[in-house]
This record gives C-alpha cells, sequence and structure tokens, in this order.
C-alpha cells in the first residue's frame, strides 16, 4: 500500500465511525487508527525525502541561476557604461559641459565684480554724503552756538546793567 491508499484508508475509518448524538463527535478505534498512523510514517519517509532533496536542489538551481543573473547583469553594465563613455556623443557632450562651466565662471566673476564696482560707487556716495551733512549740521550747531552766546551775553550784560544800577541805587540810599 502507498500513502495515499493509507490516507483514503483513515478517511474511511473516520466516515464509518459511530457518532455520539448532539455532540457531533465520533467514536475512534484507538488501535486501528494507530497503526494505520504507523503504516503511513513508515511509508513516508523515502518520498520526504526524495520531497526535500528536490527542494533543496531546486533552492540551490535557483541560487547559482540568481548568481549567474548578477554576474551577467554587471558585466553588461560595466561594459555598457565603457562603450557609452568611449563614446564620440559622450565625449562632444563632456567638452560642452567644460565650455558651459568654463563660460558660466567668466560670467559670474563679471558679475561680481560688476557687483564690487556697483557696491563701491554707492558706498563713495554715501561717504561724501555723510561728510557733506556733518559739515551742515556743523554749520547750524555753530550759528545755533553763536546765536545763544549772543543772546547769553546780551541777557549778561543786561544783568549786569540792572546790578550796577542797582549798586547806584544803594549807594544813593541814605
Amino acid at each position: 500500500m502507498d500513502v495515499i491508499q493509507l490516507l483514503e484508508y483513515l478517511q474511511e475509518i473516520i466516515d464509518g465511525a459511530s457518532k455520539v448524538p448532539i455532540t457531533g463527535k465520533i467514536v475512534l478505534d484507538k488501535k486501528e487508527m494507530l497503526e494505520v498512523i504507523d503504516q503511513i510514517i513508515n511509508y513516508m519517509p523515502d518520498e520526504f525525502k526524495k520531497a526535500q532533496w528536490v527542494l533543496s536542489e531546486k533552492e540551490r538551481i535557483l541560487e547559482e541561476a540568481r548568481e549567474e543573473y548578477d554576474n551577467i547583469k554587471g558585466q553588461t553594465v560595466d561594459m555598457m557604461k565603457k562603450q557609452v563613455e568611449n563614446h564620440d556623443i559622450t565625449k562632444e557632450a563632456k567638452m560642452k559641459s567644460q565650455d558651459i562651466i568654463a563660460l558660466a565662471q567668466r560670467d559670474a566673476k563679471a558679475i561680481r565684480l560688476g557687483a564690487r564696482d556697483y557696491a563701491d560707487e554707492v558706498l563713495c556716495q554715501l561717504d561724501e554724503e555723510m561728510k557733506e551733512n556733518s559739515r551742515q549740521m556743523i554749520e547750524n550747531i555753530k550759528k545755533d552756538v553763536e546765536g545763544f552766546m549772543k543772546i547769553l551775553s546780551e541777557d549778561l550784560s543786561q544783568n549786569s546793567s540792572t546790578i550796577r544800577e542797582n549798586i547806584k541805587e544803594l549807594r544813593n540810599i541814605k
């Protein structure tokens, strides 16, 4: 007998077993069931070993195929990179990119110099305006101080005259 026949026989035993009312359970002959299961176990190892061997071989073959695929893919990519690098279009593109970079660097330098000159011009104008504003502020302060001094001098003269008059009056008092 093979495993499938033994499993079918086990199914017949279960189908023909006495049923326990209401519970949905069945009563089986333990000795008979264990004998059938033992026969299945004794028969199965050879088939299991074969199946395991087939599975391990399948995995080994797949792994070898993956490794070979990765190797071929890497070699192909390397070869394509070399072909692209050696192609005239790539060389021409590199030359054009170097020309563009050089032009951009020249333009950037011109812009930097222009910005520096503009900033220098603006700062010089600001310096001149500050000097002019300082000169005007100093002149205005001088005028204000001279005006203040004149008023102060007049006030002091007037106060001095008033004091002298008061002194004369005091001297005239007897």
